[in-house]
């Protein structure tokens, strides 16, 4: 009987090879049924950067290939004669308006994320994901509404992009990731059809209400909890090990019906890499470590604030889409593009009650900062504060950029940091603080997170928690409070009625009690602050 299946197998690898659709169409099937990426990848065991391949030009073959057809014919006939049973009365309804995020934009959703209006431009800008100009301008930024339009600046430039995700996880294993590392952005058109002629994604496939995530993160728990026999201390120690690929998964899934692809491996300029293996790049945080250097005569009580989710409520920052463009020249800034900036910063006198916006940096002269510090330096110049002079642009790397990008991420984070302290759910709370200290800490250069390699997005986030507690400590100093100490992203030392300016809980817009310690001498004029 084996030589008959071997004579079978044989016959096999000579037979036609199965039909294909055009690459756009394999594409245009899957994202019409909800499908992400990784989904299909996973279920074609390939990996979500092979099958980005196929949707760009490139076939398979062998098995390979007639899995990957039987998939494509089989969505063709589903899309094409849904059945009417699949589709709940539900679905028959009208959707739902766009939710609005904080920032008071619409936030993206699989069916309205794409009807904004086309603005002409007279004159041709840089595309926000090829840099090669443009004629029209989609949601603010400068792009062209054809992917075939989208052609690399220079020939071999390293980019990728990855949008899709598991829109929802069947079982509550390890989260699977999904990221490609070496596909070129594709960006669909920006209105393809009208509203009323888009297709309904099948029931069950497309992106689930915002509180699907956070359902994510609790059966995630759960199995780690079973897994582990009800072990509390096992579990955690098992979720914090896994944290940054379970983040990427849930990256994935709040990127389904996102408007634009996350670029997981785009160019960098040299500026953003390390000058040696164990060195750092030539970005400037501006983290704070202040303390002021003299109190008012005598004692005092003072109470050290912890400031909660600092890095999670970072996550809310304007970050580059595309490929990160140079400009010199005294341009100005752009409030529409994000990226880093070589600056002059301005003189500071205010040290005496308030930290450095630009922390402590003891040599002069020009400095390459992220776009947080920029915009806190411009925000304390103008009329309003007229704390400083405005700082003086020499050249900027920058991309057309959104403050949304990353906020399903973050809402679905802080949906589950919230649920789990109603709870006393600590097993949830550290899985989830891991997951987004992480997230943020190996986008860079790390040899734990190779799917988004992403430095300019970690200084930023990074820069803007720092950013939020130099806004804390200017907020506590015009309500009349004394700033004793600015440390990191969270940590704020102040004298005086605090409660009155600050909110006290574990919530991420509150503040609570880290210690409260005397500082001060009664005898002495100008005491030097001393921590009990």
């Amino acid at each position: 009987m084996g030589g008959f299946d071997a004579i079978d197998s044989l016959l096999a690898s000579v037979a036609p090879e199965a039909g294909l659709p055009d690459a756009a169409v394999r594409r245009e099937l899957r994202e019409q049924a909800g499908l992400s990426k990784a989904q299909v990848a996973r279920t074609l065991g390939v990996s979500p950067s092979t099958l980005a391949g196929w949707e760009t030009g490139r076939d398979p073959s062998g098995e390979a290939r007639t899995k990957y057809a039987y998939l494509l014919d089989g969505l063709a006939a589903k899309i094409a004669t849904p059945d009417a049973s699949d589709i709940p009365e539900a679905e028959t309804a009208p959707p739902p308006a766009p939710a609005v995020s904080g920032s008071g934009e619409p936030s993206a959703s699989p069916v309205d994320d794409e009807a904004d209006d086309v603005e002409a431009l007279a004159v041709p800008e840089s595309c926000v994901l090829c840099s090669n100009p443009a004629g029209q301008r989609v949601a603010g930024f400068p792009q062209h509404l054809d992917p075939a339009d989208c052609r690399p600046v220079a020939a071999g430039a390293p980019a990728a992009a990855e949008q899709g995700a598991t829109p929802a996880l069947a079982a509550p294993s390890p989260l699977p990731s999904a990221r490609s590392a070496n596909a070129r952005p594709e960006h669909r058109p920006a209105r393809p059809t009208r509203r009323a002629e888009r297709p309904r994604p099948p029931v069950g496939r497309a992106f689930q209400p915002a509180g699907e995530p956070a359902d994510l993160i609790g059966r995630v728990v759960e199995a780690a909890l079973a897994a582990s026999e009800g072990d509390v201390e096992a579990a955690t120690a098992a979720l914090a090990r896994k944290a940054i690929p379970d983040a990427m998964a849930l990256l994935d899934a709040t990127r389904i019906g996102g408007r634009y692809d996350v670029i997981a491996h785009p160019w960098m300029p040299d500026i953003l890499k390390r000058q040696s293996s164990r060195g750092a790049d030539q970005v400037w945080e501006a983290r704070p470590k202040w303390t002021r250097a003299h109190l008012p005569p005598g004692e005092h009580e003072v109470t050290a604030l912890d400031i909660n989710g600092a890095y999670l409520s970072a996550l809310k920052t304007h970050l580059p889409l595309g490929q990160l463009e140079h400009s010199s020249g005294g341009v100005g800034h752009d409030r529409r593009r994000a990226g880093v900036h070589l600056i002059t910063p301005p003189s500071w006198d205010h040290e005496d009650v308030l930290p450095n916006p630009i922390g402590q940096r003891d040599e002069p002269g020009p400095l390459w900062v992220t776009e947080p510090t920029l915009r806190l330096l411009l925000r304390l110049s103008g009329p309003k504060y007229a704390l400083c002079d405005p700082p003086e642009i020499h050249e900027s790397y920058t991309s057309g950029a959104t403050e949304g990008l990353l906020e399903k991420f973050r809402i679905a984070l802080k949906d589950a940091r919230d649920t789990a302290i109603a709870d006393g759910d600590e097993v949830t709370l550290e899985y989830v603080k891991a997951m987004y200290s992480k997230f943020v800490s190996t986008m860079g250069t790390s040899n734990y997170n190779r799917e988004l390699y992403r430095p300019d997005w970690m200084h930023l986030i990074r820069s803007q928690a720092f950013a939020n507690l130099w806004m804390k400590a200017l907020k506590a100093h015009d309500a009349g409070l004394t700033v004793v100490r600015a440390m990191g992203t969270d940590e704020l030392h102040v004298i005086g009625d605090w409660r009155r300016v600050f909110p006290e809980g574990r919530g991420v817009t509150e503040v609570k009690i880290k210690d409260i310690y005397t500082a001060g001498t009664a005898d002495a004029a100008a005491p030097h602050t001393e921590e009990a």
